[in-house]
């Protein structure tokens, strides 16, 4: 499930919870796509309970050269794999508590 709000600073905030896989990343793509490019996105992933890596690398192209996305709620590994494909992530992003231990 998605859910797509405003905060007080004008970015749009899309909340991901559940399971992401290349099915969530579609409707996501979807919902970037009604957001006007050089609009603030925060991508927030912090209730999301099973990441498919096929799911992030899926979004790839919607995130690469779009302007200002936040993510936050990523562990360490989907970080990687988003800087990888060449998508700003930033300096370390926002990784998960559970995965400092694997670092």
């Amino acid at each position: 499930m998605m859910d797509v709000t405003r905060d007080t600073r004008g970015e749009v905030v899309i909340r991901i919870d559940g399971t992401f896989d290349r099915q969530a990343a579609s409707r996501l793509r979807g919902w970037l796509g009604e957001v006007p490019a050089g609009s603030p996105v925060v991508l927030d992933f912090s209730a999301v309970r099973e990441f498919q890596d096929l799911g992030l690398a899926a979004m790839v192209s919607q995130l690469a050269g779009r302007g200002p996305v936040r993510m936050v709620g990523l562990d360490r590994h989907q970080q990687r794999l988003l800087r990888y494909c060449g998508v700003d992530v930033g300096p370390e992003g926002d990784p998960r508590p559970d995965d400092e231990a694997l670092g």
